[in-house]
């Protein structure tokens, strides 16, 4: 996420101005999802990923953005393989059942999925404590969700397509967006800053929205920033994932030329 605008001095040149960010982002995981049971009809496995997921496999940010004078544009593209293996679990639900009180369940669950977002921008407020941006695009989220499970216990009304499997759901969503993103200054000599992104959009998902805000300081080569990201989704009817969540803190590198 490229959320350190360019220093208002910068802004005011008609030259091309660059600046690329490499991200450590720890993201938790939250949301429903309704994995469809096998044969068809027989029923769903309604899960919440925040009681399975406790592990990051990998994830990767990037993200680059470019200005002239009042215009500008940035990207960022986000990468996760998120998943866990956990045994006695009982807080999910079979065909709109819950588990019984002495059965449990083995779960792995798996998680991997791209988020892109290319906005333009346009400086509404360049002064040297505080900079604005306006910004309008669109963000493409691609995800695919693992699950397997194995219930043993008391398996009283769980139909049998639901007391051991394995599902698979996939989703690919556009939305478009608009929203702001700046930085404000502390301090004398403005080396320390507050760097602010706030969107909200919809499409092909009911409801997006992204917020982060931290704290970084200048170098001559660029800056470094610490901040806290949260993403959210809240999916139309009928999708079988209901809502998704992406919460955690992140350490960005930023390079400005």
């Amino acid at each position: 996420m490229v959320l350190v605008t360019l220093p208002a001095s910068a802004q005011a040149t008609d030259n091309w101005r660059f600046q690329a960010a490499v991200n450590l982002y720890l993201p938790d995981i939250g949301g429903t999802t309704a994995f469809p049971l096998t044969p068809a009809g027989s029923g769903d496995a309604l899960v919440d990923a925040s009681t399975i997921v406790d592990n990051l496999k990998m994830a990767f940010m990037g993200s680059f953005g470019a200005s002239r004078g009042s215009w500008g544009l940035f990207t960022d593209v986000l990468y996760m393989d998120i998943g866990n293996t956990k045994s006695g679990l009982r807080d999910f639900s079979i065909a709109g059942g819950a588990i019984p009180a002495d059965a449990s369940a083995k779960v792995d669950y798996d998680l991997k999925g791209w988020g892109w977002t290319l906005a333009g921008t346009w400086h509404a407020m360049a002064d040297p404590a505080a900079t604005l941006d306006v910004l309008a695009g669109a963000r493409w989220l691609d995800i695919t969700q693992t699950l397997s499970w194995d219930i043993t216990g008391n398996l009283g009304s769980i139909p049998a397509p639901g007391r051991a499997g394995t599902s698979r759901v996939e989703l690919s969503n556009w939305d478009g967006i608009v929203g702001v993103k700046g930085r404000l200054a502390l301090g004398a000599d403005r080396k320390w800053f507050v760097p602010y992104y706030l969107d909200v959009g919809a499409g092909e998902s009911k409801l997006t929205w992204q917020a982060v805000g931290g704290v970084g300081y200048s170098f001559q080569w660029g800056d470094v920033v610490a901040s806290w990201r949260y993403l959210d989704y809240e999916m139309k009817s009928g999708n079988a994932i209901q809502s998704l969540t992406f919460n955690g803190p992140s350490v960005s590198a930023v390079f400005r030329w």
